[in-house]
């Protein structure tokens, strides 16, 4: 990890990604209480990881990756996320985007901005996508 990705991830773990990636950690618990949501769940975690440390990570679709369709990306995977948008994704991205508008406020928090607006398109469609670390990309 270069320097300056250490110093933004660690300004935007103090500015909110401290408290949102907490957010999608404990909706990753709720959704470990049934069984029908550990699917749900790991992707909780595994965006509550990508919100803890945004800078030099990215989410791309699965499909993308592995050129095949699997079980998140089909149809099934869309009514996955209809019901996970329904249950926490409107919470999550209304989270996100109030921690924007706050980052917009300031001059030097447009790129936490953008990344709470990144962060908030993801918490309405997480399954089917993968975290994947663009720092070996370059």
């Amino acid at each position: 990890m270069s320097f300056l990705r250490l110093i933004f991830n660690i300004a935007w773990f103090v500015t909110g990604g401290f408290v949102m990636g907490l957010a999608w950690c404990v909706a990753g618990i709720l959704a470990c209480i049934s069984i029908i949501g550990i699917p749900f769940a790991r992707s909780c975690f595994v965006i509550a990881q990508l919100t803890f440390w945004p800078f030099g990570n990215d989410s791309v679709n699965r499909e993308y990756i592995h050129r095949e369709s699997d079980i998140g990306t089909s149809v099934f995977g869309t009514l996955g996320n209809v019901v996970w948008f329904l249950c926490f994704g409107l919470w999550l991205a209304l989270g996100h985007i109030i921690h924007a508008v706050a980052c917009f406020v300031t001059i030097i928090g447009i790129p936490f901005g953008i990344q709470h607006l990144k962060l908030a398109m993801l918490s309405f469609a997480p399954i089917g996508q993968s975290v994947v670390n663009t720092s070996n990309t370059r």
